[in-house]
């Protein structure tokens, strides 16, 4: 693993991504929330215009901690509060699976919690680590999510594949009543399940997928194009990218003793679009990274693409 690595994913010793608060001794959803400065509310007023004309139609997600406007959404639109959204997931807790960590997103517009399964995967020889991230949104994007985030342990390489067989994000459907409650645990469960099944059984055909250095090479090339009439500037940072991709496949010490196939590109892939330190930080760069690793990283995504058709 080249020097330029920065781990971004959950430790012990820190945040997931580096975002949110610990919440490893929190025995339900709503002491969860509490530890990471969650448990505020969101109410709804009326929209007016400078001169005091009220706008039909539409509502102010307010946050009642400082007034923070969370999004504009339609007179429609249910405000599901934190506590509500996750307290479903505390039926999960029977079923041995823990909360980690617990944050938020856009200052408030998205909240999540993330939980790690109590299942052990040795996958391909691999230990592979189930989690969970559970997301409420308050700007009217989205309903309450669950994503997959299957972490490999020896490298904290993230391997949430696009799989054809199995979900690796659904919503819940929550209700508010105990059986609503039960139904959504256990398909929370189910889900996570097959992802585990599937990608076990992905990850052995992937292994079996032999790759030769000049393949290699050229699924970077595909993945770097060079622009139309590239400065100066863009070509150095170009190859600096394409040089760091190759010393993830060909010099990591946790792929040393992976075979030259699928597998070990879409690790290496993997290693670079979660990990690498981006030519340029922005201060929003965490969030961003946290959102692409959730909802499915577009690069990852791509390698697996060109692995299949190899």
């Amino acid at each position: 693993m080249s020097a330029n690595v920065e781990t971004m994913f959950y430790t012990r010793e820190k945040p997931w991504h580096g975002l949110g608060k610990m919440v490893m001794e929190a025995p339900t959803s709503k002491e969860a929330l509490t530890l990471a400065g969650l448990d505020w509310q969101v109410t709804q007023k009326s929209i007016v215009t400078e001169d005091g004309i009220p706008i039909p139609g539409f509502k102010a997600n307010i946050r009642d901690t400082d007034e923070k406007v969370l999004g504009v959404v339609t007179d429609r639109y249910k405000v599901v509060q934190n506590e509500e959204a996750f307290v479903f997931t505390d039926e999960l807790l029977g079923e041995g699976v823990t909360y980690e960590t617990a944050g938020s997103l856009q200052e408030g517009r998205r909240t999540w919690i993330l939980a790690k399964l109590p299942h052990r995967y040795i996958i391909s020889g691999d230990e592979v680590i189930p989690y969970l991230v559970f997301m409420n949104s308050h700007d009217g994007t989205g309903a309450i999510k669950a994503a997959m985030s299957p972490i490999r342990v020896v490298c904290n390489n993230t391997l949430n594949l696009a799989l054809k067989n199995a979900k690796r994000i659904w919503s819940t459907n929550h209700t508010g009543n105990i059986s609503g409650k039960l139904d959504d645990a256990r398909d929370t469960l189910f889900y996570a399940d097959l992802y585990m099944g599937e990608l076990g059984k992905e990850i052995d055909r992937l292994n079996r997928i032999k790759l030769s250095d000049r393949q290699v090479y050229e699924y970077i090339d595909t993945m770097f194009p060079l622009l139309e009439n590239p400065s100066d500037q863009q070509k150095k940072n170009l190859m600096q990218m394409k040089e760091d991709m190759k010393l993830r496949y060909f010099e990591a010490p946790d792929l040393a003793h992976t075979g030259k196939n699928a597998y070990r590109f879409i690790n290496a892939v993997s290693d670079f679009a979660t990990h690498a330190r981006p030519l340029r930080e922005r201060a929003n760069y965490k969030e961003s990274l946290f959102s692409r690793t959730i909802e499915g990283n577009a690069m990852i995504d791509r390698a697996y693409e060109l692995v299949q058709a190899a």
